[in-house]
């Protein structure tokens, strides 16, 4: 197969988009804020932004070349710089982990797909029990649930269809800039709010005694490592699908600025409309937050039901922008590596992701075992979440940063981000992020997990 029947992005800025939006998900709307929240507020915002510049864009630039070089899916791209050798894994395990985080983000994608229309009917209620209880007996209806993970699915991959430049680079620019709206119109009508100030102060505010803190800098590493989709080998593929004419590091600059400055925005929606709500507490987690407290705002609200709705269409957006680039993965890799047409990758790769799925939905209260696994006592979404973002994500990270800067080395990396006399300055810099600074912070990811996991 040529590098023209994979396809490739029509313009640098159909690229950032894509890429940006890959990168803008739920961890940008709901991880966010959420580790914001759990963290002390504004120490955690410059933690974050100190592992985005330092940790994820070195990594980030080191995926774009590899995939760029190789014009091939993470499995064939490892394999053709080091044939012979088992760095082939190193992309199995991205290709692996497309199917496993999407199987589940997916199933999050649904819930907030119908939170579109409960909140546009005012069907979710003001109070604290009645909102939670309502969730709680929503994710426990599997058949309703099965419904929106497929239309989920479906609608992703009816987006890859349509190739690089009709299907993904076209829904990407029409869909990022309609997401960035959303975004900033509801942060506008968020300082609005009565005691929003407060929430405002919470945000920005650093608390300097937790920027040394270890739970903080090991939370601000995981999330800016998910944030940007690195470790997943998302980043690899589209870099495969970039002409020579493309500077890699400016690209990546742009997207991360993109990334940064939505998640930074999506603190100013969020912080400013629970501290509108008496009693609210900043380190609310997850669905607690988006799919409990703020419904509960929203409800309480003049108008709350088409700023409620506004909201979770934003939430459905930002899911989707990072599915196309989930289920890319594993479509690339029976495109690249099996000579699959695209049309049968796309379909099969949805089938299965949404057969993994099935489990992630009976997990909600719908089926005793997948609520609780035998020996591990956990629910299977837990699970899922545990294996893939908190490990299978810094794993591909912390390989790529090895490989890049011990295997195929910097120098021939250099080589590519320097091809057309591209834009690179700090290149030596770079280098030294890659070999040293990159795989220790990885690492100390997965330590803190570890740590966490068996307190």
């Amino acid at each position: 197969m040529t590098i023209n029947d994979r396809g490739t992005w029509g313009s640098r800025f159909g690229f950032v988009l894509a890429a940006a939006g890959s990168a803008v998900g739920l961890g940008n709307i709901w991880g966010f804020p959420t580790k914001v929240g759990q963290n002390g507020g504004g120490a955690f915002v410059l933690v974050y932004l100190a592992c985005v510049i330092f940790i994820c864009l070195p990594i980030l630039i080191a995926e774009l070349a590899i995939g760029r070089h190789t014009k091939s899916d993470p499995v064939k791209a490892y394999a053709r710089l080091r044939p012979g050798t088992r760095w082939w894994m190193a992309g199995a395990l991205g290709v692996a982990a497309g199917f496993g985080v999407l199987s589940f983000y997916s199933v999050i994608a649904g819930w907030a797909l119908a939170y579109i229309w409960f909140s546009a009917t005012g069907s979710v209620s003001s109070g604290a029990l009645e909102s939670a209880t309502f969730f709680t007996e929503f994710t426990a209806r599997a058949p309703i649930n099965l419904m929106l993970t497929f239309v989920m699915l479906a609608a992703t991959a009816g987006v890859l269809l349509g190739g690089i430049r009709s299907g993904i680079e076209r829904v990407s620019k029409f869909l990022m800039p309609v997401l960035a709206l959303l975004l900033v119109g509801l942060a506008i009508r968020a300082v609005t709010l009565p005691g929003a100030a407060e929430g405002v102060a919470y945000y920005l505010k650093p608390d300097f005694s937790k920027v040394m803190n270890f739970g903080t800098l090991n939370a601000a590493l995981g999330q800016a490592f998910f944030s940007l989709s690195l470790g997943l080998g998302t980043m690899l593929v589209y870099g495969s699908y970039l002409t020579r004419r493309e500077g890699i590091a400016k690209a990546a600059v742009m997207v991360v600025v993109v990334d940064t400055c939505l998640a930074l925005l999506a603190g100013f929606m969020i912080f400013p409309s629970g501290f509108s709500i008496p009693g609210f507490d900043p380190s609310s987690q997850g669905p607690g937050l988006i799919f409990v407290v703020l419904p509960r705002l929203f409800a309480s609200l003049p108008g709350g039901q088409f700023f409620g709705a506004a909201f979770f269409i934003l939430l459905t957006l930002a899911a989707l922008t990072s599915a196309i680039s989930l289920l890319e993965v594993p479509v690339a890799h029976f495109i690249d590596s099996h000579g699959w047409g695209r049309s049968r990758a796309v379909l099969v790769v949805m089938m299965a992701t949404f057969a993994l799925a099935i489990p992630s939905v009976l997990a909600s209260g719908a089926n005793d075992f997948f609520t609780s696994l035998p020996v591990i006592g956990l629910d299977f979404l837990t699970v899922m979440i545990t294996v893939w973002n908190d490990f299978a994500l810094p794993l591909g990270g912390l390989f790529t940063a090895v490989f890049v800067g011990y295997v195929w080395r910097i120098d021939n990396a250099l080589e590519e981000l320097l091809a057309e006399q591209a834009w690179f300055p700090g290149r030596q810099f770079w280098g030294l992020l890659i070999r040293y600074a990159c795989p220790a912070a990885i690492f100390l990811i997965i330590f803190g997990t570890l740590q966490s996991l068996i307190a």
